[in-house]
């Protein structure tokens, strides 16, 4: 069987979208689809509304809603199976469905990513499991962009460190043991956090159950060989939780900040129509209307954000402080590229410039988008709370004594700073300085409680089963030895030089450009691994790597650093039948540019994305890099999770 190439993400995008459109189609008939909104925005990400009723959804409804009607015979839900109320909402709906209805309907449930033990007896309980045909629809990673795969579960964050399920783990070994059986083992798995372990244990269960499998089929062909990946160097796994503080500062990027200021999900953010102007028109509807249509305050356009878009693919991973210079170096290539139909003296040029054209206007319109969208976040960036809480962000990550930062803080409460911006310092300053005095720490939860509401004793108590939100006392003074359970910031910021004093942000020679000066201590991690020298060269450190550029060599080199950083520490080696092995290396070689998988567990921000895009870009002639994560993350996202919504005034 001949090798197959390199992790292809377009090859994962076409095979989920075929997958659900096989499911469709195995469905005759017209159907109502009633889809979990949660679905909604990652099943966009790789199939378009039109494609389904061309395969005969007729009318789509969301699952939350409850309004799903009887105008189809076929009624098709898709949801996912791991949560036990997905399955008791789809059951009430059913059993509406058929009191309402005069006629007999065919029901169907698609489950994401599969199906389970729990959703069944739920069905079962209430009656409706015979009356359903239930399939699974096994959509884990979602290609966000071609180097980015993201299983999009939003509530993993809360999942995994505020309610301590392991779910988002288990669905995590599951789509990485997918990308093993369709390329091979991973050769090293490199990990850091506790996690992470969890993670490449799982992996570990996995590949011996699926081992166990086909030796006792023995009329079942290996789809897995057993053997190391021709094309993958190696896995490398980052626990969210043995870097909170990164996710906790504000993203300078200009991808980073559209995510802290409108909010960014499956590609798309929903902005205001008085800051990107409205729609464009159908051409249909071009005649009928001619006059243009005046933006409406509060009216909201989806703007799609991925690399479909030329402009934002330029401009996403920069700085925000050069986004506006290189908006008018297109505003002028633009303003040249329009004038040179003057110049056209023969219709062969007159006919160039007529098919250059609409890629002129996509590209004119989309300036227009982020032009606005520029200025928009100019207004957020200039006001005194944020430059305050930048200021506060930069000198606590820098290592500046925290209690001078306590008047900031105070006075950002005084102010009635939104709570998020207020709790994310504190996070911050705890998570960097080893916890925070606890006289200082009562004093700022009497502050929040006076001023945001009592609700808020659930949203501090909250932080703290997070971790997130400690005293000194209880953090303890981090000691920089084997079993350390939180990270020493103070360690690592000077023996991996995550303050970088001078930052070109205009052509940035280190990942420090991301955050103006701080290097993201996660992706450092990462260069641990595959940029050993480089990291060498800027710590000054002694030079223990002569000739190491592999991945596969793990944490050598930065083994006494790794202890310094919260968690377990892993460099395991997969290896597969000898001859396999040999035979497979005459075939396809050992040389090549192979590909790293970068697993984020817990989440990734896009400002992380853009420092790994830095380091991919370094080393593009040796490996690719692919990036991996449980789903996309922020400050807010962050915050979100333990922040207590409910008024208890009103109750």
């Amino acid at each position: 069987m001949a090798p197959h190439p390199g992790l292809d993400t377009d090859e994962i995008r076409e095979k989920a979208r075929k997958d659900l459109l096989n499911l469709l189609e195995g469905v005759r008939g017209k159907k109502n689809l009633v889809i979990e909104k949660a679905l909604t925005g990652p099943i966009g990400v790789f199939v378009k509304y039109s494609t389904l009723q061309e395969y005969g959804a007729d009318r789509v409804f969301l699952l939350e809603n409850n309004n799903v009607d009887a105008s189809q015979r076929n009624v098709v839900f898709l949801a996912r199976g791991e949560k036990a109320g997905h399955a008791q909402a789809i059951a009430d709906q059913i059993k509406r469905i058929q009191r309402e209805s005069q006629i007999e309907h065919e029901f169907h449930i698609f489950w994401v990513p599969r199906r389970t033990l729990v959703g069944d007896k739920i069905l079962e309980d209430q009656g409706v499991l015979g009356d359903v045909s239930v399939a699974e629809f096994a959509l884990y990673f979602i290609p966000l962009e071609k180097d980015v795969l993201s299983l999009e579960l939003e509530d993993s964050f809360s999942e995994l460190y505020l309610r301590k399920d392991p779910t988002p783990t288990f669905l995590a070994a599951k789509a990485l043991m997918l990308l093993q059986q369709k390329h091979g083992l991973f050769p090293t798995i490199i990990g850091k956090g506790d996690g992470a372990r969890q993670l490449a244990d799982l992996l570990s269960r996995m590949r011996k159950e699926l081992a166990a499998g086909e030796e006792s089929n023995i009329n079942t062909a290996s789809t897995f060989g057993l053997m190391p990946s021709a094309t993958i160097e190696s896995l490398i796994v980052i626990d969210r939780e043995v870097d909170f503080a990164t996710v906790l500062l504000t993203q300078l990027t200009y991808e980073g900040l559209i995510d802290e200021l409108v909010g960014i999900q499956n590609n798309q953010a929903d902005v205001d129509t008085a800051v990107v102007g409205p729609a464009p028109s159908a051409p249909g509807n071009s005649s009928r209307n001619p006059a243009p249509a005046q933006p409406q305050q509060g009216m909201k356009r989806k703007i799609q954000l991925d690399s479909s878009d030329k402009l934002y693919e330029q401009l996403r991973d920069s700085n925000f402080a050069i986004v506006g210079s290189l908006q008018n170096k297109v505003a002028r290539r633009l303003k040249s590229d329009y004038e040179s139909r003057h110049g056209a003296k023969s219709t062969t040029e007159l006919r160039e410039f007529v098919n250059k054209l609409p890629g002129y206007q996509a590209e004119q319109q989309s300036l227009k988008i982020h032009t606005g969208l520029t200025e928009e976040i100019m207004k957020h960036t200039t006001s005194d709370i944020f430059t305050r809480t930048l200021e506060v962000q930069q000198n606590l990550a820098a290592g500046t004594d925290p209690s001078s930062q306590h008047d900031s803080i105070e006075e950002l409460i005084a102010r009635d700073a939104p709570l998020e911006i207020v709790l994310r310092l504190l996070c911050l300053e705890s998570c960097v300085a080893g916890g925070i005095r606890p006289k200082d720490l009562e004093t700022f939860k009497r502050l929040i409680l006076q001023a945001y509401g009592y609700q808020h004793l659930l949203t501090l108590d909250a932080l703290e089963k997070m971790q997130l939100l400690q005293s000194r006392n209880s953090a303890g003074i981090l000691p920089i030895a084997a079993g350390v359970s939180r990270t020493n910031y103070t360690y690592l910021r000077k023996v991996l030089r995550l303050i970088v004093d001078e930052v070109n942000e205009q052509n940035p020679d280190d990942i420090a450009y991301v955050y103006s000066g701080y290097a993201p201590l996660s992706v450092r991690l990462v260069q641990c691994v595959i940029q050993k020298q480089y990291l060498l060269s800027i710590t000054k450190r002694s030079n223990a790597t002569d000739g190491i550029s592999n991945a596969s060599q793990g944490w050598t080199g930065f083994e006494d650093v790794v202890k310094s950083v919260g968690g377990a520490t892993f460099s395991r080696k997969q290896s597969g039948d000898e001859k396999a092995v040999k035979a497979r290396q005459t075939l396809t070689g050992t040389g090549g540019r192979k590909t790293v998988v970068v697993f984020f567990l817990g989440g990734i921000t896009f400002t992380e994305i853009a420092a790994l895009r830095f380091v991919a870009k370094q080393e593009e002639s040796r490996r690719q890099i692919v990036i991996c994560t449980t789903s996309i993350i922020s400050g807010n996202r962050m915050m979100d999770v333990a922040i207590e919504r409910a008024d208890f005034r009103n109750t």
